[in-house]
């Protein structure tokens, strides 16, 4: 039985044709598999007298490479492994590299990581035109960094641009890499590219088109760095991501010495990064992003979705106004808004100026105008809502306000209208019997600013059908949403796990550590802000009653929402002053407990413990039914950082997990 190969070659006029193709794959990546057989390719090719050039293309319309294979650099733990794929790896590129006769790479789609880094080992490249086609190093974007050539040769072949397309990893058009040089020749998109990859190697071959490589000037390569390492610096607030930091030591050190050499310092330093916690954290994030960016692939298998026609929303405050905005951005499904009439104007104006100001950063596709005659206020039960076919309320968080919403709402709209709740902290079974037909009642919980924020939560009480479900995942997707699916819970997930970090934080400053310093141990963590600072933007008051709720004593934050400090941009007093400082006349008002200064990695284990132990919780419960959708939640939903990968995969790293259940999370950690 013959086994299919990736690397297929046949014979041109005198031309080396060899057709890239994963079997079973959507794309080609490089695997310890592949790399073997590339040896044997390329041993066949050393001996060929015949050849008068090589064309490496694909066999898989839309993708040339995509790199090496996560997957197996997620599994790389031994450094012994590591190395000795790296030196085949490495030594296979340069063995491409000096084969006697012109290799040309003809990229269609994606060229990505170790597929670009395989193009730039060749002679030349020449690339299809159109938006499939795209090239690029995007390596340091997922914590690890380019491994096969990438962070030597590209410097080499288009200067010091390169660093900064290495460190951001920018995917590049066809056109644009033609211009900066990545590129030699681009061809239009209804072009035969392989007629056109063998007329370039013709002409290399005879001498009619020369190549002109220029010698580039690397003598302040030391200044370019440190400046290179102070700009991540401030996108990382000061975190050494070893990811970046040490793709920039490889360029460094690399460009003051020969090719050969600058290989070896970028493979010692990739190892150190490959085997890090934080590479296995970030390719744990990218996995999570690509499941999430698909929320129709979470639905039913074979379920058809309704279509929408029209969407109602419930209340034009905060959270209305931004479900609002993102249905008109998004999709072409005309928007009802139904509220008082004093909040009409402001909303519909606070729509038009948020809209507005996509459209002036070119963050928005389409005319704010025609979005806006999309957009509908009232302010009563009127014919308007007799059509819609999903409504979302976002009411004050008061169960009689919510009582008196659903009976007149359900009164109005279409029986198997679907209607989902963004409440955060009323448990859905409790609204359940205000709705007729509860089967159709789901929740739909959404985190502010809606229009930034990507995550939505999708709960499921317990008579919320499946069809309710998957009907919400689809809308979801609509609005270009990344959904979690949950049943009803205290919290649901993300607030459920994020409620620690708000009471550990109190407790430390209630034992006599700085609001400064337990801020700062987790925006060191690599946190988007502190836990003091977001109780004081999400509203000290909110917190104040999430505490009473879960029968909790918090005398600190009674003294403060006695006080009238409600939060900064709610009452204009908090924890902090306007210029960021911490307000000395809140320190008064901190109960002070038994003193116990932390460090912050105390303060660090103590909530990452304590997170961990409420997820489990979940997992154990039923309440979600993968770590992976807990990690997707708090990525997305409150800014852990990505490189961590998830507070799960996070514990799964450090040892934690074992240490407190005795098994990981995730398999094979």
């Amino acid at each position: 039985m013959s086994v299919e190969k990736m690397f297929r070659m046949e014979k041109r006029d005198g031309i080396g044709v060899v057709t890239l193709d994963t079997p079973g794959e959507a794309m080609n990546t490089w695997t310890e598999a592949a790399v073997d057989e590339a040896i044997v390719l390329l041993g066949d090719l050393e001996k060929a007298s015949d050849l008068k050039g090589v064309i490496f293309i694909s066999g898989k319309r839309g993708s040339f490479h995509a790199g090496a294979n996560l997957n197996m650099l997620d599994s790389m733990r031994d450094r012994e492994r590591l190395v000795r794929f790296l030196d085949i790896f490495i030594d296979t590129f340069k063995r491409l590299e000096a084969l006697p006769f012109p290799v040309v790479a003809a990229i269609d789609g994606y060229c990505l990581g170790g597929g670009l880094e395989f193009a730039l080992s060749c002679t030349a490249r020449i690339a299809k035109s159109g938006r499939t086609t795209r090239l690029g190093l995007p390596e340091c974007t997922l914590g690890i960094f380019p491994g096969g050539g990438g962070t030597q040769r590209l410097p080499r072949l288009i200067g010091i641009p390169a660093i900064e397309l290495v460190l951001k990893g920018t995917v590049l058009s066809a056109e644009k890499a033609l211009e900066i040089g990545i590129v030699d020749k681009a061809v239009p998109e209804d072009a035969d590219l392989l007629e056109e990859a063998i007329k370039f190697v013709n002409d290399l071959a005879s001498g009619a088109v020369v190549l002109k490589r220029p010698q580039h000037d690397f003598s302040r390569i030391d200044a370019i760095a440190e400046m290179a390492r102070q700009g991540v610096l401030k996108v990382t607030k000061g975190r050494e991501i070893p990811g970046p930091m040490l793709a920039i030591k490889a360029m460094q050190d690399g460009l003051k010495v020969p090719l050969s050499e600058g290989l070896e310092i970028e493979k010692n330093y990739n190892v150190e990064v490959v085997l890090c916690n934080q590479a296995k954290g970030g390719i744990n994030t990218f996995f999570l992003k690509k499941m999430s960016d698909k929320p129709r692939s979470m639905m039913s298998k074979g379920f058809r979705p309704r279509p929408l026609n029209k969407v109602a929303v419930l209340g034009f405050g905060a959270m209305g106004r931004g479900i609002a905005i993102d249905i008109l951005r998004a999709t072409q499904i005309p928007v009802v808004v139904k509220d008082i009439p004093q909040a009409l104007e402001p909303g519909t104006a606070f729509v038009r100026k948020i809209l507005d100001g996509m459209a002036q950063k070119k963050k928005l596709k389409g005319n704010v105008d025609d979005m806006m005659k999309r957009l509908s206020v009232v302010s009563d039960y009127g014919d308007e809502l007799k059509d819609a076919g999903l409504v979302i309320e976002a009411v004050f968080e008061d169960i009689k306000v919510k009582e008196q919403v659903y009976r007149e709402i359900c009164s109005v709209v279409p029986a198997d209208c679907i209607i989902a709740t963004n409440t955060s902290s009323i448990p859905m079974d409790r609204m359940a019997p205000f709705v007729t037909n509860p089967e159709r009642f789901g929740g739909l919980h959404f985190f502010s600013p809606v229009w930034l924020m990507e995550l939505v939560e999708v709960i499921k009480g317990a008579k919320t059908s499946q069809d309710t479900v998957d009907n919400l995942l689809n809308f979801a997707a609509e609005i270009r949403k990344r959904p979690i699916v949950c049943k009803d819970n205290p919290g649901f997930v993300v607030n459920a796990i994020l409620f620690p970090y708000f009471q550990a934080a109190l407790e430390f400053l209630e034992s006599g550590n700085s609001i400064e310093a337990v801020d700062k141990a987790f925006t060191d963590f690599g946190m988007p802000v502190g836990p003091i600072r977001l109780t004081d933007e999400v509203g000290i008051d909110v917190c104040y009653n999430v505490m009473k709720g879960r029968g909790l004593a918090q005398d600190t934050l009674k003294n403060v929402v006695g006080a009238g400090r409600l939060g900064l941009k709610k009452s204009g007093k908090g924890f902090f002053l306007e210029n960021g400082s911490v307000d000395p006349d809140v320190l008064p008002l901190i109960v002070h407990k038994e003193k116990r200064e932390l460090t912050a990695e105390q303060m660090q284990t103590r909530v990452l413990t304590d997170m961990v132990k409420v997820a489990k919780d979940l997992l154990d419960r039923g309440i979600v039914q993968d770590p992976g959708m807990i990690d997707i939640g708090m990525i997305w939903g409150t800014g852990f950082p990505p490189d961590r990968g998830g507070p799960l995969k996070w514990a799964d790293l450090t040892g934690l997990s074992e240490k407190l259940f005795g098994k990981t999370f995730y398999p094979g950690n």
